[in-house]
């Protein structure tokens, strides 16, 4: 596979901590998930917060959040008022994710963040970390990266994103509604390529690299010093719940469960 260019990252030396989630899949029909995820942004220390991907459900394009004020908040709407508070007092990096690949500046010109290439090197203290959403390492599901790569050209965005909002909508639902059948028919996703992984790292230079897309959190030792750790998903209705943030500090990671 031909290694993607790598963007670079310098945290500044003021941070102490930095926080990694990916996967919440917001949605309207899943409150209590919403209303963990406000909760984590209004009271986390953490002097960065980086979302790896899949913070939505579905994103159709910038448009679908309002540019005047209005007496009744669409849920994208209270996405955005969220986002926004949070990057008024940290600093918030977005990476797009296979569910949410049509954020664009406009979202993150509301909400003070700043849009990560994928993949990015972070650079913290006197390490250095692979950041990516995932999807494109899981080499094993080619139907999905066809796909991925149609969808992510620019020709495809542009004649999209001048659809109609309610056509955009529409046909985001008919995805979704196959995406469901296919978890319902018990079908499995394609892990992360343990040799791509490896050869990411090598090429970053870096011997941790983070990620989500798999729902499936653990850590992984690569071996030649290399390892790769995976961020879990959201669902606070699940049995148990699952609300959980990787926290970077100087003495190294450290998964952490919210209550919700």
């Amino acid at each position: 596979m031909t290694v993607p260019q790598m963007a670079e990252l310098h945290a500044p030396a003021v941070w102490s901590t930095v926080d990694f989630i990916s996967d919440l899949h917001l949605t309207a029909n899943e409150p209590l998930t919403f209303a963990a995820w406000q909760r984590y942004l209004q009271t986390t220390p953490a002097d960065a917060v980086f979302i790896l991907g899949d913070l939505f459900e579905v994103w159709v394009g910038d448009d679908v959040v309002s540019s005047c004020a209005s007496p009744e908040l669409s849920f994208e709407d209270r996405c955005s008022q969220v986002l926004a508070a949070a990057g008024g007092r940290l600093a918030l990096y977005f990476m797009h994710g296979n569910r949410d690949f049509l954020v664009g500046q406009r979202l993150m010109d509301l909400c003070h963040a700043t849009l990560l290439n994928d993949p990015t090197v972070l650079y913290f203290g006197d390490e250095r970390f692979l950041l990516s959403h995932g999807d494109a390492l899981c080499l094993a599901d080619t139907e999905y990266l066809q796909f991925r790569q149609q969808v992510r050209s620019s020709a495809w965005q542009d004649s999209f994103l001048a659809k109609p909002l309610a056509e955009r909508q529409s046909i985001a639902r008919g995805l979704r509604t196959q995406s469901e059948s296919r978890k319902q028919s018990g079908q499995t996703y394609a892990d992360v390529d343990t040799d791509a992984a490896k050869q990411w790292l090598t090429t970053a230079g870096a011997s941790t690299l983070i990620h989500g897309h798999t729902h499936r959190p653990s850590q992984h030792d690569l071996g030649d010093k290399q390892r790769r750790v995976v961020l879990s998903d959201w669902d606070a209705v699940a049995k148990p719940s699952r609300a959980e943030v990787m926290r970077l500090t100087r003495t190294g990671l450290q998964r952490l469960q919210l209550s919700v």
